[in-house]
């Protein structure tokens, strides 16, 4: 259940919704508003969170308490960013790749 509460689905019925995707052969699920990119596997899901466009959160683990970054303005556009998910029919894995602002710039 350690996935699951990092990228958010530690709500009351998280483990009923892993449960019912467990079924499946292999699922994805991606999410965000954690600010956080968050990737795990956990059986046969697979776990994505985008990057944070606003209010960073360092990674899970690296730093002594939750809570925004303090991030120096000539530096906010590379802590920022935007996910692109490609989807390619068939039995190929999904394409998920963050761009931070600065490399959108």
């Amino acid at each position: 259940m350690d996935g699951v509460r990092e990228v958010g689905l530690g709500q009351a019925d998280g483990a009923q919704a892993l449960a019912l995707l467990k079924r499946f052969g292999s699922v994805t699920v991606l999410n965000g508003h954690i600010h956080q990119v968050v990737q795990k596997v956990e059986g046969n899901v697979a776990f994505h969170t985008a990057m944070a466009i606003a209010f960073p959160q360092p990674a899970p683990g690296s730093a002594p308490n939750p809570g925004p970054m303090v991030v120096p303005a000539g530096k906010l556009q590379s802590v920022l960013g935007i996910t692109n998910v490609k989807v390619v029919r068939g039995q190929s894995p999904l394409a998920v790749v963050d761009h931070t602002l600065a490399e959108q710039a």
